[in-house]
């Protein structure tokens, strides 16, 4: 299936067409098909309308109760998984503002208990000092004072201990200099002060033996019900339960690779040293 972002939303209301319209021939009601699904008949409702978007076990439940299967049944398929896709680019998200998506973030994060972040790159702002927070968003026009506060905000979920963190960083996310060196240092010393706090797991993989693995992108697991994936210009967001699953398992492979712990913080330690001495010359 090709993958064009502009059609996401129509997908939506796509599937939910052809949801009604396969019920309606196969002359059902909605009450029957909810009995038959285990399912409240104003979640069907809700699906046929397009107010919710069925998960693909949802959808795979309908297309069994009624009896649908074959090219019709994999059409459907392919509208749920895109349909459980969406798609956010930096300029729509710039142009809201970002203060905005700041405050879609903290919504995500009060809904969710477990937290895993791959972070291939860079820092991420949960676990970013005020100076890395204020260079990330350096090439952003007009006054970002507003975004660096509530990204700092955000970072008090880290001390909720009903809500349980992972972070898994590159040694090149840690490392690349985008900060002055004494900069740097610093943000390499709070990386290991966060590392201390009780329901945060904070690894880092480094550079050296023998890695089979060629990660491509930062993302980041919310529970087991949504994926985010971050590109050059944008996000996906993935709600399809094969494309969390895929991202969780890749998540613990790199987890293998990754240090933590005392042996996290020597090595956090030593490379903010080296920044240290950078600036010295």
């Amino acid at each position: 299936m090709t993958f064009e972002p502009e059609r996401l939303g129509q997908s939506r209301s796509d599937l939910a067409e052809a949801m009604r319209t396969l019920r309606k021939r196969a002359g059902k009601t909605q009450t029957w098909l909810a009995r038959r699904c285990t399912m409240s008949q104003t979640k069907i409702s809700n699906i046929e309308s397009g107010k919710l978007t069925p998960a693909l076990v949802d959808v795979e439940l309908i297309l069994d109760a009624l009896g649908s299967e074959g090219a019709e049944a994999e059409e459907l398929l392919s509208l749920a998984r895109t349909a459980n896709t969406e798609w956010q680019d930096h300029w729509s998200s710039r142009r809201r503002g970002l203060d905005k998506k700041q405050n879609e973030l903290a919504r995500l994060e009060a809904s969710s208990t477990e937290f895993r972040y791959f972070l291939l790159s860079a820092i991420t702002g949960l676990l970013a000092t005020p100076e890395y927070v204020r260079a990330s968003l350096a090439d952003v026009p007009g006054d970002q004072s507003k975004t660096v506060a509530k990204k700092l905000e955000r970072q008090s979920i880290l001390h909720d201990s009903s809500k349980s963190f992972t972070f898994i960083l590159t040694e090149q996310a840690v490392r690349w200099p985008f900060l002055p060196p004494l900069a740097m240092a610093m943000q390499l010393d709070w990386l290991a002060s966060v590392s201390r706090i009780p329901n945060v797991r904070l690894g880092v993989i480094p550079l050296s033996g023998h890695i089979p693995e060629m990660p491509l992108s930062t993302f980041t697991l919310y529970d087991r019900r949504l994926a985010t994936v971050e590109t050059g210009t944008g996000a996906l967001i993935l709600r399809d339960h094969r494309d969390v699953t895929a991202y969780r398992e890749d998540f613990d492979r790199y987890e293998s690779y990754a240090v933590f712990g005392d042996a996290c913080r020597e090595l956090l330690s030593e490379w903010a040293m080296i920044h240290t001495r950078q600036r010295e010359y």
